[in-house]
């Protein structure tokens, strides 16, 4: 008497993410990009969901029409850590910005000497809308409540391998606008420090590597050149516009 076969599986494996939510509560991981048709040039053959922790890792086939008119199939990962926000708090009349300092491993992995980043007061959207998101972080790393935003520009801060867009802005700030110590949330494992320093040496710290990243870069210098600290009027091309909300 011989042992009868396991049945076939009729079903593929429960998989979290994809068809079973995950630690977050996530699903359908492996769609994204699957109903992109914006760009005629592109057709999207497969998505393949290679990780996925607090972000998400995917493998993407796809085609694509060169300039020569040949199509050619790539295979492109992309990280997915959502949209965020990020914010340059300014006080003209002391010559000044609010930023942070805190520990960053993929800087110190990656050659920075100690890991310690300057930078703009930054945080994911996490559901937010940029508004309220900025305000957000201005109030848990800076310990400030902002005015009125300035809405300076969008960027897309890594657009090789990471989807993440950054909506950029800028605020007045005055001392009495401060609510407390700031530092962030250790629940969250940050230690962040608040740095309230003269405009003019920011730009210094760019120029010798003090301040190395890349958001904070670009805001400070829109800052000077086109912003609050530029010799004609703030704003002069039109590209920031202030709101409330």
């Amino acid at each position: 008497m011989t042992d009868k076969p396991p049945p076939a599986r009729t079903t593929e494996p429960h998989r979290p993410g994809i068809d079973t939510p995950d630690h977050r509560g996530r699903t359908g991981l492996d769609q994204v990009g699957r109903d992109l048709h914006r760009n005629p040039d592109v057709v999207v053959r497969d998505v393949e969901l290679t990780s996925q922790g607090w972000h998400v890792l995917r493998r993407t086939t796809f085609d694509h029409r060169r300039r020569d008119g040949r199509w050619a199939t790539q295979q492109h990962e992309t990280y997915d850590r959502g949209n965020g926000a990020v914010v340059l708090p300014y006080d003209v009349q002391r010559g000044c910005v609010l930023l942070t300092r805190q520990f960053r491993y993929p800087a110190y992995v990656n050659d920075h000497p100690d890991g310690m980043l300057v930078e703009a007061a930054a945080g994911l959207l996490d559901g937010d809308d940029p508004l309220a998101a900025v305000r957000r972080e201005a109030a848990e790393e800076l310990g400030v409540a902002l005015g009125p935003l300035t809405h300076v520009f969008d960027a897309y801060m890594s657009p090789g391998s990471v989807t993440e867009r950054l909506h950029c802005y800028a605020a007045p700030y005055t001392p009495a606008d401060r609510t407390g110590d700031g530092g962030g949330l250790e629940g969250e494992g940050e230690d962040i420090e608040v740095l309230e320093l003269p405009f003019a040496d920011t730009l210094a710290m760019i120029c010798d590597g003090r301040i190395a990243d890349g958001k904070t870069i670009m805001l400070l210098q829109w800052a000077a050149l086109d912003g609050p600290f530029a010799p004609a009027a703030p704003c002069t091309s039109g590209q920031g516009v202030a709101i409330r909300g």
